[in-house]
């Protein structure tokens, strides 16, 4: 494929590093992965997850991959196919109760396959091989590292550690590990909006070996209307036989890893800022299911 076309960047998301490419009338989605933040082998990585999940789960097809090279100080570089569809969180608000159902229903399908590709241990992919870097702190661990960063009272610092040791109570109750998207919500799916099938799922760059639960939690995280998030619980609650309560409260403790990491970082970007809100309303709360703004204006 020739490169050196133009290349028109993507909407939707933050690294602006996604691009639509042109050539003799075909046209492609081109991700670059510059910057300090890739893993050295993120293209490879990337391409072998595709590769790996198409037939079960709606992704584009490869197209060519480029390793990065530090010594030309060339990123690495993936091409896909471009695949129809609008993006969930642009359809979603613009749908009944009905049709939010259906599109709820068919991610918590997804997030339900995904959590059934099993791996050995939990970590961050390193190679093309999908060896990981393992994970070493657990939730009140995790907390512990980001305290700091949070710059919270202690009254609110004392209500997320009491979450995150509930939390990993519960995700103790799990025992295994498997493939998680890592960014998993509706801004990185693709929905044909005449008949709601999910026609891609986009931008793998958070993909690690890690708790089933966590792509439910990510489907869950900000997106609560009743129609979708059960249609969301059913899909999923179908496919792995799991009480929908259980689910969710599995779901909501594997997602608070995300969201302390969002939370401690709240001026990078939108979702980073309501992250955090939504982590101290659960501080204050010390309930993971909840969502009362008010109880961002006292510390209890």
């Amino acid at each position: 494929m020739d490169l050196l076309t133009s290349l028109t960047p993507l909407d939707g998301g933050w690294s602006g590093e996604t691009f639509l490419a042109e050539v003799a009338g075909e046209r492609s989605v081109v991700r670059i992965f510059a910057g300090p933040r890739h893993a050295e082998h993120a293209a490879e990585i990337q391409e072998v997850l595709l590769r790996l999940v198409r037939g079960l789960v709606p992704v584009p097809a490869v197209k060519e991959v480029r390793r990065a090279d530090a010594d030309a100080e060339a990123p690495g570089l993936l091409v896909t196919e471009l695949l129809d569809g609008v993006r969930g969180d642009v359809l979603l608000p613009a749908l009944d109760a009905q049709g939010q159902g259906v599109v709820g229903g068919r991610l918590g399908t997804i997030a339900a396959t995904l959590a059934g590709m099993p791996h050995v241990a939990a970590g961050m992919f390193v190679d093309a091989t999908l060896r990981v870097r393992p994970f070493a702190p657990d939730l009140e661990e995790w907390v512990a590292q980001h305290e700091d960063l949070l710059d919270w009272s202690d009254a609110d610092l004392a209500g997320l550690r009491a979450v995150a040791a509930h939390a990993q109570d519960r995700l103790d109750e799990v025992g295994r590990v498997s493939l998680v998207h890592g960014d998993l919500n509706l801004k990185n799916v693709l929905v044909d909006a005449d008949t709601l099938e999910i026609t891609g799922v986009v931008d793998w760059e958070f993909a690690h070996a890690g708790s089933p639960y966590a792509d439910l939690g990510n489907l869950l995280r900000f997106d609560r209307e009743p129609a979708y998030a059960d249609a969301v619980l059913r899909g999923w609650t179908q496919l792995r036989g799991d009480d929908p309560a259980t689910a969710r409260e599995r779901a909501r403790s594997a997602d608070l890893v995300a969201l302390v990491d969002l939370a401690a970082r709240k001026d990078a970007n939108p979702v980073a800022a309501r992250a955090h809100d939504r982590l101290l309303v659960i501080a204050r709360s010390r309930d993971l299911h909840a969502t009362d703004q008010s109880r961002l204006l006292t510390s209890e």
